[in-house]
């Protein structure tokens, strides 16, 4: 998204008119993934009867800079709609972090 090193290197990035947004990117990581593997009746999106395959992060997105995205910490991890990762934050019962993820 950036196109820099996680110093900020170069300042005006690598062939900066390559540059993704953070929809696209995370597009791509989703849904791209599986249409490009022809999972898409099963995976890539957040639907009933698809694989609950996902992640919670302590932040949104959206609300902040790509150069911060490197410091997101994942608080819990599902596969198959079983939980496979819970980080101490997350297990602590940070009533923060449970109430933005519902």
């Amino acid at each position: 998204m950036t196109r820099q090193t996680v110093e900020g290197n170069p300042p005006e990035g690598f062939v900066p008119q390559e540059r993704i947004s953070v929809a696209d990117a995370i597009r791509g990581y989703t849904m791209g993934a599986a249409l490009a593997g022809h999972r898409e009746q099963r995976e890539g999106s957040l639907e009933k009867g698809k694989l609950a395959d996902l992640i919670v992060i302590d932040r949104n997105l959206f609300e902040i800079e790509p150069t911060a995205i490197g410091k997101t910490e994942v608080l819990l991890t599902m596969v198959g709609g079983k939980v496979v990762y819970e980080s101490p934050a997350w297990k602590s019962g940070s009533s923060q972090h449970k109430a933005e993820a519902k």
